[in-house]
C-alpha cells in the first residue's frame, strides 16, 4: 500500500520581515500547498495522507484563514488524517472543535484526537499521538505505541510484545505511527521529558510490530536512525534559512515483511537563499546587480546578503540604491548583519564632484575630516553634537563626550549625503 506523509503546514504563519503583498503571497502559498499535495497524492496513487502535526500555526486564526484551508482540503481527492501538534493542540480553544471547523470540515478529513488505533481500511492501522497541550511531560509517541500494541499487558514499549497481540487481526496488518515532536537523538534538550525515544521504536520496527514512523515538527526532511523507517517529512513550504531539504513531502510504500520505500517529492514554491559576496569597487557592485537581476521567482524568494569589503562614497551610494531597487521586487532582501562587514572610505575628489557650498559644504567637510580620522577644528561647527539634548532632538540622540569620534558613522553619512545629492542632480 502507498500513502503520503507530510507535516507542519502551519496555515496562517506570518513572518515579521515580510511586508504587504509579500506576506499575503506567503500565506496563500501555504493554502496552495494543500492542493498541490492532493494532486500529487492522486498522481502517485496514494490511498491517504497523514499530516503529522502543526496543521495550523495557532489555534487563534481568522475565520477567513480557516475557511480557505477547509476549502482546499475539500478538493483533496483522498482521505486526509490531521494530527494536532504543539502549534494547534487539542486544548479547550482548539480549532478542531470550533463551530466553523466542525460544521465545514469535509467528510474525508479526519482529526486524530486520541491514541486509540484508527483503521484506515482492512489491514492498515494508524497509531497516533496527538498533543493535548503545548508542554507535554511524557513521550506521547512511545505511550501511544505501547498502548496500541499490547494495552495493559505491555506497560512499557521496551518490554517484549506477546505474539498473540503483536500482529493484531490478521498477519498482514500494517501499522503506521503518526507523531509530532523532537526525537531524543536530535533534541538539544537532553532533559526534555517529551522527547520521542528512538531506540524502542527501532526495536518495534525490527520485530515487525510497527512498519513506519511518520513524524512532524522538524521542518527539514530527515531520516532518523538506521532503520530507514523513521522520517520527518519536513514542511511543504520553507520557513527559515536553517532548514535542509524543505518544501518536500514523502510518498511511502509499505508492505508486511518489506522495508519501506520512501520517495521525496518537492511541492514548495518559496525559496530562502543566502549570497556571499566580496564588494570592493564599482565592478563588484555591477556584478552583484547582475546576480540579483538573474535570480528567478523573486516574488517568492527571501534573500539575505553577506557582503564584505570596502567601498568609496560613490560606490556605497550605488550599492544602497541597488539594494533599495531590488528590495521592491524580492519577497524580502536584507543584509545578514552578523556576516556583513562593509566599510566606506572617503575620497575628497568625490565630495568635490558634488559642488556643495554653504552649510552643506561645511558639514560635508567636517564629516570628511572625521572619516579620515582628522581632528575637527574647534569653533564654528556646522552642528555641535555635544549641545544636543533629548528635548530638542527628535531622534533622542545619545551623546557620550568620552566616546572617540566615530569615523565609520561619518563616512556612512557622507555616502548618504552623496546619494541625496545625486538624486537632486537627477
Amino acid at each position: 500500500m502507498r500513502f503520503l506523509h507530510t507535516a507542519d503546514w502551519q496555515i496562517g504563519m506570518t513572518r515579521h520581515y515580510l511586508r504587504g503583498e509579500a506576506q499575503a503571497r506567503f500565506t496563500a502559498a501555504r493554502i496552495d500547498a494543500i492542493r498541490s499535495i492532493g494532486d500529487l497524492a492522486q498522481q502517485q496513487g496514494c490511498e491517504f495522507i497523514v499530516v503529522c502535526g502543526d496543521v495550523f500555526e495557532t489555534n487563534q486564526l481568522s475565520r477567513q484563514t480557516i475557511g480557505r484551508a477547509l476549502e482546499a482540503l475539500a478538493a483533496v481527492p483522498v482521505p486526509v488524517y490531521l494530527l494536532p501538534g504543539n502549534h494547534d493542540p487539542l486544548e479547550p480553544v482548539t480549532i478542531y472543535r470550533s463551530p466553523q471547523f466542525v460544521r465545514d470540515c469535509p467528510p474525508h478529513v479526519h482529526v486524530l484526537t486520541s491514541s486509540d488505533p484508527v483503521t484506515v481500511r482492512e489491514g492498515v492501522e494508524l497509531i497516533s499521538a496527538p498533543w493535548s497541550g503545548k508542554h507535554p511531560d511524557t513521550d506521547l509517541v512511545g505511550a501511544a505505541v505501547s498502548s496500541a500494541l499490547a494495552g495493559p499487558r505491555m506497560p512499557s514499549l521496551g518490554q517484549p510484545v506477546p505474539d498473540v497481540c503483536a500482529q493484531g487481526p490478521g498477519s498482514d496488518l500494517v501499522r503506521i505511527v503518526v507523531g509530532h515532536g523532537a526525537v531524543d537523538v536530535l533534541d538539544p534538550d537532553r532533559a526534555n521529558p517529551a522527547s520521542i525515544a528512538l531506540a524502542p521504536l527501532e526495536r518495534a520496527l525490527a520485530d515487525g510490530h510497527i512498519h513506519y514512523v511518520a513524524l512532524g515538527d522538524r521542518h527539514s526532511r530527515t531520516s532518523v536512525g538506521d532503520s530507514g523507517a523513521v522520517w520527518y517529512s519536513g514542511a511543504p513550504e520553507v520557513t527559515d534559512f536553517r532548514e535542509h531539504f524543505p518544501g518536500d513531502v514523502l510518498v511511502v510504500d509499505l508492505g508486511p515483511g518489506a522495508a519501506p520505500v520512501v520517495t521525496p517529492h518537492h511541492v514548495g514554491r518559496w525559496v530562502y537563499r543566502t549570497m556571499h559576496r566580496e564588494i570592493n569597487n564599482a565592478t563588484d557592485v555591477a556584478a552583484l546587480a547582475r546576480d540579483l537581476a538573474g535570480q528567478p521567482d523573486k516574488d517568492r524568494t527571501v534573500l539575505r546578503l553577506a557582503l564584505r569589503g570596502a567601498l568609496g562614497v560613490a560606490d556605497r551610494a550605488a550599492l544602497a540604491e541597488l539594494l533599495e531597487e531590488q528590495g521592491d521586487v524580492f519577497a524580502c532582501l536584507s543584509l545578514w548583519e552578523r556576516h556583513t562587514s562593509l566599510r566606506t572610505h572617503a575620497d575628497g575628489s568625490e565630495l568635490a564632484e558634488l559642488g556643495l557650498g554653504g552649510f552643506l559644504g561645511a558639514a560635508a567637510e567636517e564629516m570628511h575630516q572625521q572619516a579620515q580620522g582628522e581632528p575637527v577644528p574647534a569653533g564654528d561647527h556646522a552642528l555641535d553634537l555635544a549641545e544636543l539634548t533629548e528635548d530638542d532632538d527628535p531622534l533622542a540622540w545619545e551623546f557620550s563626550a568620552e566616546a572617540p569620534p566615530d569615523a565609520q558613522s561619518a563616512t556612512d553619512a557622507l555616502a548618504l549625503l552623496y546619494r541625496f545629492s545625486q538624486e537632486v542632480t537627477r
